[in-house]
């Protein structure tokens, strides 16, 4: 275990691992630009840096802030692979790859004008690769569940106790603000993502921005967040009913459709289940009950070093569930003028089933 009470994190291998992809890409040698691939492939954390991979050994090249963050955060993941200080990495990278005939670049994460540098540059053929790294980074390990989890216990906490400024009066910014220091106090490195708090008309807008609309007695209020653990995130949705005025029959009707469509979806997770099979098990349910043209969104998504990630958990997905898949189940009803109502886990796949790490209850009334 660590310090922190986590078990170290080794990057051992994966390297190796990726190198084994590159045939089916069409590629010899890979060009990694995106951070979190990065992250993952080698443990550092700088905000700089691409990743040189070849049948001869792997360089990370970054710039001079990091000549002494980079070679010790490499030595501490074990990853195996050099670095190399150059203000520029063009030049480095064209030195490595010079016997490279087929170069991949990782097509969702480069600029146009550093896919043309990297025509110039090297000598190679440029191939175009598509998520070799996500779909390693996909299936996590027990030292990044541990980190998922731990995140996810966080925001449980820092929710559970900002629900005594869920009232009338409290702004959508005052209650957004309470939840992101509760979640720093606890540890967290800030939100996995831009907190979400929005009250009455606002929540039926999915990625609503907190403004200054302050809570009503009977205004459904969707609370949408997530914390950070050594860069790996959790993520969470919760609706409630403000105060003690009834809710009208309609949000009581929302409330349920949406409570059990959630339900259907965990319940159908499963190692070997296709990814939009947990799409249909929500879906089927809100539009069953009337309400599938106000549930635009896919269901959920993988969380890990990023909080978008494979799998896709939308309509028509074949990619296959596996042990160590952590995704979101999230259906929502979004009715204008009205409001909305989401209901999120973060869930990990297991041998014979799934385990959800959030755990705030999802009783609607505070």
């Amino acid at each position: 275990m660590t310090d922190s009470g986590l078990p170290p994190l080794s990057v051992a291998g994966r390297i190796d691992s990726l190198m084994d992809l590159l045939g089916s890409a069409g590629c010899d040698s890979l060009i990694v630009t995106d951070r979190s691939n990065i992250r993952w492939c080698t443990g550092f954390t700088g905000s700089t840096g691409v990743l040189i991979i070849t049948p001869a050994g792997s360089t990370l090249i970054t710039d001079s802030r990091y000549q002494s963050q980079a070679p010790l955060q490499l030595s501490e993941s074990e990853c195996g692979s050099g670095v190399e200080i150059s203000p520029s990495p063009f030049g480095v990278g064209a030195e490595r790859l010079r016997d490279s005939a087929q170069v991949g670049l990782e097509a969702s994460s480069i600029t146009w004008s550093a896919q043309r540098a990297w025509v110039d540059a090297i000598d190679g053929e440029v191939v175009a690769t598509d998520a070799l790294v996500l779909e390693l980074r996909s299936v996590k390990t027990s030292a990044e569940l541990a980190r998922i989890e731990a995140a996810a216990s966080i925001v449980d906490e820092a929710l559970a106790e900002a629900v005594e400024l869920i009232k009338r009066g409290t702004s959508e910014l005052d209650l957004a603000a309470a939840i992101d220091a509760g979640m720093r106090r606890r540890g967290s490195a800030g939100p996995s993502f831009d907190t979400i708090v929005a009250t009455g008309p606002n929540s039926a807008l999915p990625h609503a921005t907190p403004g200054d609309r302050t809570m009503q007695d009977g205004d459904l209020l969707v609370v949408d967040c997530g914390a950070v653990v050594d860069g790996y995130r959790s993520d969470m949705t919760r609706t409630f009913v403000v105060g003690d005025g009834p809710a009208t029959d309609e949000i009581s009707t929302l409330l349920e459709v949406v409570a059990e469509a959630q339900h259907a979806g965990v319940e159908s997770l499963a190692a070997g289940v296709e990814a939009g099979t947990v799409d249909s098990a929500c879906r089927g349910v809100i539009d069953a009950a009337g309400y599938g043209d106000h549930f635009g969104h896919g269901t959920g998504h993988g969380v890990g070093l990023d909080i978008h990630e494979l799998p896709a958990v939308r309509k028509g997905n074949t990619g296959i569930l596996q042990p160590g898949h952590v995704l979101t189940v999230e259906p929502g009803i979004y009715v204008a003028e009205l409001g909305g109502v989401r209901i999120e886990d973060t869930v990990v796949v297991t041998p014979d089933g799934s385990r959800v790490l959030t755990r705030f209850p999802k009783n609607p009334l505070v």
